[in-house]
């Protein structure tokens, strides 16, 4: 079995095969498509920007230069043509000295997650992976507000404080809420760590960060029609749904017990 190249060795091959500049999601994607690595952590697409981030800002000679927010390409290859687009895009950035702008407001999200998905108890676990391979998050704990829909329709908005994200589902599993709900999404504060651990709640927040976070929220949940993108101001990376696996077992037993019962 071979083994796993390191985050830099993946990043410069997956850059090297490239023709064009790449975000650090689609350099996540191959490389996880290329099966460069098999361990991926939780969170593969911030490690790897982070990864490229931290050689940009810190190392003397960094093989990587950022052409647009997010997007990067290996020096020599916007070096190897000295007309290229690629070359002028990354000179302009490296001379307005521009800086990669995170809004950390939310640090992770889920988007229409299925009601059917999650094993209701009084602390369920929400599991949710940001890329196929990557080790579950359980978001039971965190922080931050969500919306329950009715199919495509938000019918409820609440926020997750005293109590956490979990609690305040499975409360409305049975209260006035719990016929009317099939789908929810949530947007998290508590920040997780490459081990799929969520951290501390931060106890403060830069005010001029809270507009585009806020901004970037109401058009990620709402998806308004005359918004011509998404929520591209989240810096949080969306963690898709992961079932959780006791549903699964469930319905094996349940399927034994029907087939004994037909004997």
């Amino acid at each position: 079995m071979a083994k796993d190249l390191t985050w830099r060795e993946a990043i410069d091959r997956v850059l090297s095969a490239a023709a064009t500049p790449l975000h650090y999601r689609d350099i996540t994607d191959r490389i996880i498509a290329d099966r460069l690595r098999r361990n991926l952590g939780a969170t593969p697409a911030d490690t790897v920007g982070a990864q490229i981030s931290a050689s940009i800002k810190h190392d003397a000679a960094s093989p990587y230069v950022r052409v647009a927010k997010g997007t990067y390409t290996l020096m020599q290859t916007a070096a190897a043509n000295p007309l290229s687009d690629i070359r002028q895009r990354a000179i302009s950035v490296i001379a307005s000295d521009e800086s990669e702008e995170q809004y950390a407001i939310v640090t992770s999200f889920g988007m229409f997650w299925r009601r059917g998905a999650v094993q209701w108890v009084a602390s369920p676990r929400l599991f949710g992976v940001q890329q196929l391979g990557a080790t579950p998050v359980d978001f039971n704990k965190q922080l931050g507000i969500y919306l329950l829909y009715d199919g495509r329709e938000v019918i409820y908005i609440g926020r997750t404080t005293d109590r956490p994200l979990g609690r305040r589902l499975f409360e409305h599993t049975f209260d006035r809420m719990a016929t009317r709900w099939d789908r929810f999404s949530w947007f998290g504060l508590l920040p997780v760590s490459d081990s799929g651990r969520l951290g501390a709640l931060p106890n403060a927040y830069d005010a001029a960060k809270m507009i585009p976070a806020l901004e970037a929220i109401l058009i990620e949940a709402l998806e308004p029609r005359q918004n011509r993108k998404r929520g591209d101001d989240l810096s949080a990376v969306e963690f898709m749904q992961y079932e959780d696996p006791e549903i699964q077992k469930k319905k094996v037993r349940d399927s034994v017990e029907a087939a004994l019962q037909k004997l």
